[in-house]
């Protein structure tokens, strides 16, 4: 009796923390396949408080996972004709550059003052998401007018100027030097800087995000595979699950009206930002 028990104890933690990365994994790779965004600034919270990682060890599990979503959704989204793909070029190469800094700045900075950083930016973006329809329930008016980047009325592609493109160098840097440094896709960055920024749809935004953290993720990876890090099997398991969550989240992202899409992201963000503010300060 007390031999098998004690194998079956042993394994119960394994089996229930293999259940746990499936779960998570699902979850994270359904509101990346909705959001464009949402998945990468989830998944890293995901794996320290859900599954006790490091963040020195969530942070490649994480880009893997968003990384890989990032190519399926991407790649169909380049053949659904929504990403804006000279844009998302741009953008990946300064983001692939700026990714090694942050990676640099992850190993020097202390621990809890990369999760604080990561809250504020997390919650920055929930209030920035959430003031257009705020003012819009209002009946008031939302900023809008001139964007740095307009659309082409006839051709529905950006009309291409020093500003715009100082602009688009500019969201991508940032994404990449956050990529490295936090192990988020940078796409929470991108998502609402295209909103911002430009006039460009929910759904594209997302689809040209995907389009950029696809090979800025991969390289800050490949990075720190050759540095030496190793991926636990439980992150294996979280990634696999990402794979199969966000086939389902691009599936329903065109049924879901883009409004309770932005809402519902941003609110998420607030409420992961709030918690996890709390147990690393109190």
């Amino acid at each position: 009796m007390g031999l098998s028990s004690l194998s079956h104890s042993h394994h119960a933690p394994l089996a229930i923390a293999m259940l746990i990365g499936i779960l998570l994994g699902a979850l994270v790779g359904t509101l990346l396949g909705l959001t464009g965004a949402g998945g990468g600034v989830l998944a890293v919270p995901a794996l320290m408080l859900g599954l006790g990682l490091s963040m020195t060890d969530a942070v490649p599990v994480s880009l893997i996972a968003v990384g890989g979503a990032a190519w399926l959704g991407g790649l169909a989204g380049l053949r659904q004709g929504l990403v804006r793909y000279k844009a998302a070029l741009l953008m990946a190469v300064l983001g692939a550059a700026c990714a090694p800094v942050g990676v640099w700045l992850a190993h020097r900075l202390p621990a809890r003052l990369l999760v604080v950083l990561f809250c504020v930016v997390m919650l920055v973006i929930a209030a920035r998401m959430l003031a257009p329809l705020i003012a819009k329930g209002r009946g008031t008016k939302a900023v809008g007018g001139d964007r740095n980047c307009m659309l082409n009325p006839s051709t529905g592609r950006f009309s291409w100027n020093l500003r715009c493109s100082v602009t688009l160098a500019g969201i991508g840097g940032a994404a990449g030097l956050f990529t490295g440094m936090l192990g988020v896709g940078g796409g929470f960055l991108i998502v609402p800087a295209f909103r911002q920024f430009s006039e460009l749809t929910m759904r594209a935004s997302a689809a040209t995000s995907l389009a950029v953290i696809a090979p800025v993720s991969t390289t800050t990876v490949l990075g720190s595979l050759l540095g030496g890090t190793r991926i636990p099997g439980v992150g294996w398991v979280f990634i696999a699950a990402t794979a199969g969550g966000i086939v389902a989240g691009r599936h329903f992202s065109s049924r879901i009206p883009e409004q309770w899409l932005q809402t519902g992201f941003a609110l998420l963000l607030l409420l992961v930002a709030v918690a996890w503010l709390a147990r690393t300060l109190f």
